[in-house]
Order: structure tokens, then C-alpha cells, then sequence
């Protein structure tokens, strides 16, 4: 028998009544029963009952000493629990050990925060205390989600015929994306090196090299701010590059992973089938507001400008007038069909900033179905029937208008659409709904540059080729870029890659880069783009997030197991932290104080 325990504390069932076992674990929970006390011992595998009886003196004696946390070896006899007092909801909830001896291995001090029971505490103690917060039942069994689900990934991309390879930590600095984090160079004076933001070059490397399907679980790091869904440091994805593959085979591959992936780890809640629906950009933005939509809400945004041009509506119809680019938007709202709530909604949108939202809601008024709202009003009941007919609204339904410069007004629009849906119980429960978002516009205007700017990826593929960019205006070329989205969440960004210089050095030199820098930059890449490339893309969906949706939890900090705070600071090892001059000066670095605000 091992010298700490026969079984662990989520293994003893009935059939093991009568044998005698050896335990070792936590005491999570101490109660005393009328003479007899009883222990709930804790350890990774679940719980097992200890009942003590005062007979047993030297057990009994050391089991009243014993506080919570403390780490305990026990020696006994499994009996089954009486009649009326078993747990269903245990695995061992059948048996109980009777003790015979009880060994204490370590003793705990008064903890600054509880296992048992699960209380909410601050963010600072939960962290400075990992260790203790980890012991916790649901965090600790995220955890083991999180090492179920990336254990089941690797299988699933292994059988789908990848490779796994593992790409360096240590890197050159990249201009795109994030801030780097910076290492500096003992040997190398007045260099740096940087942590990945991605493996992206090196993965399209691999493509070169022909190895043609790779995947890794990836560290990725990013000198950014902290947000729930987001680490401010270090984060891990699921990266994936595939040779001779265009748009379509990328989906065909990575489409029953994450199907199965989330089908296993569902608990319950289905999946929406492959394949994926694929959603144009600037269809996604025009419908849902947003590039990342929730598809459990069934709200679909509309254009309805043509209702309000040269209506009674001064507001709308003045504005249209005055500039051709304006447009109104209509928001349904299915079931929010009454003063009350397009009041709330109104009041809402002015605690966003806004000026309110413009309504119209119908009801049936001796028996005729009528619009109401001051907007109806104004526009008339032919108008007014036009949208209830064009957006198939009934008796009891409203809908909301946001008018002006769409690239003004669609986020807002989108959390309009979002916060309708959420309000009147339009979210579909119980369910993991994927979209792929395609079609990104390759180009964006950098407005504080006054510049054309690279939209996403910089090494994507524009539609149209070398041809596109030589001929057509840069922000109204679209890239093979997409995104895969579950439950309004963004799981990974991906794209066909540009694997040909001569495209490679346009695209860049219409962002502001010369030659001269591109090679500088990406000489690397472009090098070995020169001596035969194979066309190549790939994605990278994100395993926190995935890990989150399957968990069904908010915030990073419930799926990772030491995670930094909103400072970016990891309080449990007390990092970032100084170091001795010595280093520095190993380094040949001196710390600069930061220069004092100006009041």
C-alpha cells in the first residue's frame, strides 16, 4: 500500500464497504455530531466522509485538534452510510471511512480566505493567496476543465493529420499589433529581443520549410491592458497553419474541432452545426453593430432611411437632407412594445452619451393595430405601417432608430441591439451559436496619421492580388481574413496569407512602409518567401476563451490558473519587481525615474 493512501477522495463506492483504506487530503470541512465528529476530506479527485467515534480516543483526540485545511493522513474501515443520510450529489456520498488512526501532516495556519463555501472575496486576497483560492471547488474544477479541453484539442488536431511544433520564445521585436515585451541582451549590447505576440512568422516559416499542417498550444504576450476576457500579459491560443489550402479548406479543417470540441464539453447545451455560417463584415456591422455577434439574439438591424427622407420627422429627414451619407437604423424590438420600456431604453441611451433613441411601438386600440410614440406622430400612419410591414412587427412589438454617420453611431447601435435583447429575454439559452466573419477590409484610414493603415493582419492575402492593390482604391480592397466567433465572443483571427514578395512589398508601401524597411522588418520571411513558398493560412483560436464559454464564466481570472491583475502585476510572486544593480549592470542598463506629470 502507498504510505499516504490506498484511494483517493473521489474513488470509494459501495462495493469497497468492509475493506480498509488509507486516505490523504485536506480537511475541508469539521462538523460535530453528537459525540461523533465527521471530516470531510478533500484532495484533487472529491470528497470522502471521516466519521470519528469517541471509543477510538487517540483518533478522536487528534481529529478535535485539527482545523480546516490542515493536511491529514487517515487509516480505516469503509461502512455505508445510514439510511437517509447519503449524498447523491458525491461521488462517495454512499460510504463513509470509520478512523482508526489519523497522522497529521502538515498543520495550517488561520486562512485569509475560505475554501469551504466559496464567499466572494476581493480580487488582491484571491491573488496574493492563489494558492488557497486555487483549493477552491470551482475554480479548481475550471482547472481541470481547462487541461481536459487542451488535452482533447491536441488529440482532435492530431487525428485531423497536424504536427505540433514548438516555435521560440525569444524573438525580434514586431511593429504591428501590441507593445512588446522587451528582454535585453547580456552578449548583445543595446539590443532587445521580444516575446511573441504570435507565432505568426515563424508558423508561416514552418509552410516554407514544408512540413504543410502544424499547430502548437501557444504562449503569446502582449504588453496591453487588462480587460475580462483578455490577460494583460500572457495569454494561449490554439495555432494553426495549413500549406496549399485557400479560405474554404481552413474552414473545412478547423470546423469539426471546435464542433466536437464544444459537442464534449457542452454539458447539456447543444452546438450549432458545421459548417459555420459566414458573415461579411459589413454585413455583420450593418446587422448586428459589431464584428463579433452574439447569434442567440435574434435582433437583426435594418436600413430605414428611405422611411424617413422627406418625412414629417424634422430631425431624421433634415439630416438626410443635409448630408447623403447619413442613414437611420432600425433596432426591433420584439415583445417591447409599451411606453415603459422604449422610455427605459431611451433613458439608457442617455447615460450612454446619446441623445436618445427615437421609438415606435404598436398596439391594437379598438381593435385596429396602431404605431405609438411621438415618431408615428410625425411621420404618419402610412410610414409608420411601411416599417411594421418591412420589419414584420406585431401587436406589442416596438422598434428604435439611431441616425447620423454610421461610422459614428454602430457601436453604439450594436450595444442598443444587445442590451434590447438581453431585456427582454431574446438570448437564447443552452446554446453555443459559431459564425466565421469574412471579408475584412484590408486597409482602414489611420485618422490621427491622416495615413492609409493596415485594417488587421499585415501578412494577409488582399482579394484581388498584386492587381487589387495596383488598381483599385486601398479601402475598398477586402483581405482572405476572418474571424470565428461563438456566443458574441471572438475566438481567433485568421487569414490566407500573402506568401508572394512582390504583393508583400505593395501592400506594405501603401501603409507608408519603404522597401528598405520591409526588409529590415520582415527580412526573415521575405527572404524565404524569394526561394518557393507555398500559398498557406491558418488562425488561432484563443484556448482562454474557449476555456470561458465551455466554463461558462466572465472573466479570465476563473479559467487561469495565476493570473495578473488589472496592473498587470502578479501578486502571488510579487512581479514585476526590482532587480540588484549587478543584473543591471550585466545588462547595460541604467533605470531612467519616469519624468514628472505637469500640473
Amino acid at each position: 500500500m502507498n504510505l499516504y493512501r490506498s484511494h483517493n477522495c473521489g474513488q470509494l463506492k459501495k462495493s469497497n464497504v468492509g475493506e480498509t483504506v488509507r486516505l490523504s487530503g485536506w480537511v475541508h470541512r469539521k462538523r460535530d455530531h453528537g459525540g461523533l465528529l465527521f471530516i470531510d476530506l478533500r484532495d484533487n479527485f472529491g470528497l470522502t466522509q471521516l466519521v470519528f467515534d469517541p471509543d477510538r480516543a487517540e483518533a478522536f483526540a487528534f481529529a478535535e485538534k485539527v482545523r480546516s485545511e490542515y493536511v491529514i493522513k487517515v487509516e480505516g474501515k469503509v461502512v455505508a452510510r445510514a439510511d437517509g443520510t447519503t449524498n447523491p450529489n458525491l461521488a462517495t456520498g454512499e460510504i463513509e471511512i470509520a478512523v482508526e488512526s489519523l497522522e497529521v501532516l502538515s498543520e495550517a495556519q488561520d486562512l485569509p480566505l475560505p475554501v469551504f463555501g466559496e464567499p466572494d472575496y476581493p480580487e488582491e486576497t484571491r491573488l496574493t493567496y492563489r494558492f488557497l483560492d486555487l483549493r477552491r471547488e470551482t475554480l479548481h474544477r475550471n482547472i481541470l476543465l481547462r487541461s481536459k479541453i487542451i488535452a482533447s484539442v491536441r488529440r482532435r488536431m492530431t487525428d485531423a493529420g497536424f504536427n505540433e511544433f514548438q516555435t521560440p520564445i525569444l524573438t525580434a521585436s514586431s511593429p504591428e499589433g501590441a507593445r512588446d515585451f522587451l528582454v535585453p541582451s547580456r552578449v548583445h549590447p543595446g539590443k532587445f529581443y521580444a516575446l511573441p505576440q504570435a507565432p505568426q512568422q515563424f508558423k508561416q516559416l514552418i509552410m516554407v520549410a514544408g512540413f504543410d499542417r502544424y499547430f502548437q498550444i501557444a504562449p503569446c504576450f502582449r504588453d496591453e491592458d487588462a480587460r475580462a476576457d483578455r490577460s494583460p500579459g500572457e495569454f494561449y491560443q490554439l495555432d494553426v497553419e495549413m500549406s496549399f489550402v485557400d479560405q474554404d479548406d481552413v474552414f473545412a479543417a478547423i470546423e469539426p474541432v471546435l464542433h466536437g470540441l464544444f459537442e464534449e464539453f457542452a454539458d447539456g447545451r447543444k452546438v450549432s452545426g458545421h459548417p459555420f455560417p459566414r458573415i461579411p463584415y459589413a454585413t455583420s456591422m450593418r446587422k448586428y453593430g459589431n464584428d463579433k455577434p452574439d447569434l442567440r439574439n435574434p435582433i437583426e438591424m435594418s436600413n430605414a432611411t428611405h422611411i424617413f427622407d422627406g418625412s414629417g420627422f424634422k430631425v431624421f429627414a433634415g439630416m438626410i437632407a443635409k448630408d447623403p451619407k447619413v442613414e437611420v437604423w432600425a433596432i426591433p424590438a420584439p415583445g417591447g412594445g409599451s411606453r415603459t420600456f422604449c422610455d427605459r431604453m431611451n433613458s439608457w441611451a442617455q447615460g450612454e452619451g446619446q441623445p436618445g433613441l427615437g421609438y415606435i411601438f404598436w398596439r391594437t386600440e379598438n381593435g385596429v393595430l396602431e404605431g405609438a410614440g411621438p415618431l408615428a406622430k410625425n411621420i404618419g400612419p402610412e410610414r409608420t405601417e411601411q416599417i411594421r410591414a418591412e420589419l414584420n412587427l406585431k401587436d406589442g412589438d416596438a422598434v428604435f432608430f439611431v441616425a447620423g454617420l454610421p461610422k459614428a453611431f454602430t457601436a453604439f447601435a450594436g450595444l442598443a441591439r444587445t442590451r434590447i435583447g438581453k431585456d427582454l429575454n431574446l438570448i437564447e439559452e443552452g446554446v453555443f451559436k459559431f459564425c466565421w466573419i469574412v471579408d475584412f477590409p484590408m486597409f482602414e484610414w489611420n485618422e490621427d496619421e491622416k495615413r492609409v493603415d493596415f485594417s488587421h493582419n499585415p501578412f494577409s492575402m488582399p482579394q484581388g492580388g498584386l492587381e487589387a492593390l495596383e488598381t483599385q482604391d486601398p479601402l475598398t480592397i477586402n483581405a482572405y481574413q476572418y474571424d470565428i466567433v461563438c456566443n458574441g465572443v471572438e475566438l481567433s483571427s485568421g487569414a490566407i496569407r500573402n506568401h508572394k514578395p512582390e504583393i508583400m512589398y505593395k501592400a506594405f508601401g501603401i501603409a507608408g512602409y519603404d522597401q528598405a524597411t520591409v526588409e529590415t522588418k520582415f527580412g526573415g520571411m521575405l527572404n524565404a518567401f524569394k526561394f518557393g513558398a507555398p500559398p498557406h493560412g491558418g488562425l488561432a483560436p484563443g484556448i482562454d476563451r474557449m476555456v470561458m464559454l465551455l466554463a461558462g464564466v466572465e472573466n479570465l481570472r476563473e479559467v487561469t490558473m495565476f493570473p495578473m491583475n488589472q496592473q498587470a502585476q502578479d501578486l502571488l510572486m510579487q512581479a514585476p519587481s526590482e532587480v540588484e544593480p549587478k543584473q543591471l549592470k550585466e545588462l547595460h542598463i541604467r533605470v531612467v525615474p519616469p519624468l514628472e506629470k505637469k500640473s
